[in-house]
């Protein structure tokens, strides 16, 4: 980890917020920190940081309903829900709502900085030699997190360009539905709702709006990441 790193946290309970600093420090990262929503949106749409650890109760509203604002102001930060309300259906609903990973407080350190240490490695992608994969007319750059058919930009979320790297990494294999909670959503338990189904039916359609055919269910199992060369459009 290095000082490059910069996460933001978003808690206003000042104990809470120099534990996770504190964490967070550890591991050679920066930090910066809000105590109020609104505050939090403004530094996280103006500041490129690699992590936020947002709470949910603040002054101004709730962090899971702010994603959207944080995403829509152009952050590609991965977001860690840190709240005291760790129901599974709590859990659910913010993963569901765009969140990359959700630990319920109060928390032991280790487990915290060994999801934080799991959402930056995950930003990085894993990158190796190659930068680019193909697969026909669709591309996909690691570093730039961006895709591309017939070199038309797909505009994706942040977690729909995980799933698709997840797939794109098991091309021409069925990936079942437990293998992306597992492996995208780093839950290791089936929640019983159609968060998967629901995401990978919205990047179809954004490959398919572009043409491509990339996405394939196999009934009753899971889907197929096999795109076709020249794909019909």
């Amino acid at each position: 980890m290095g000082m490059d790193e910069r996460i933001l946290i978003v808690e206003d309970d000042a104990e809470t917020a120099a534990a996770v600093r504190a964490v967070v420090e550890g591991m050679g990262c920066s930090v910066d920190h809000c105590d109020t929503l609104d505050a939090g949106i403004a530094a996280a749409t103006s500041t490129p940081y690699k992590v936020i650890v947002l709470d949910r109760m603040l002054p101004g509203g709730d962090g899971v309903e702010a994603m959207a604002r944080i995403r829509a102001g152009g952050s590609t930060a991965l977001i860690l829900i840190l709240s005291a309300l760790g129901r599974a259906a709590n859990r659910v609903e913010g993963l569901e709502k765009g969140a990359d990973d959700y630990l319920p407080k109060p928390f032991e350190p280790d487990e915290l900085r060994a999801r934080v240490r799991a959402l930056l490695r995950r930003g990085t992608m894993q990158v190796l030699d190659n930068d680019l994969l193909v697969f026909g007319d669709l591309e996909i750059r690691l570093k730039a997190r961006t895709v591309h058919v017939k070199r038309t930009h797909v505009a994706v979320s942040p977690k729909e360009f995980e799933l698709i790297t997840y797939f794109a990494r098991n091309a021409g294999q069925v990936v079942t539905r437990m293998q992306l909670l597992e492996n995208v959503w780093n839950l290791h338990f089936d929640p019983g709702t159609n968060v998967v189904d629901v995401h990978v039916g919205r990047l179809r359609r954004k490959l398919e709006e572009a043409g491509s055919l990339a996405i394939q269910t196999a009934r009753g199992e899971g889907y197929v990441f096999a795109p076709l060369p020249g794909s019909p459009g």
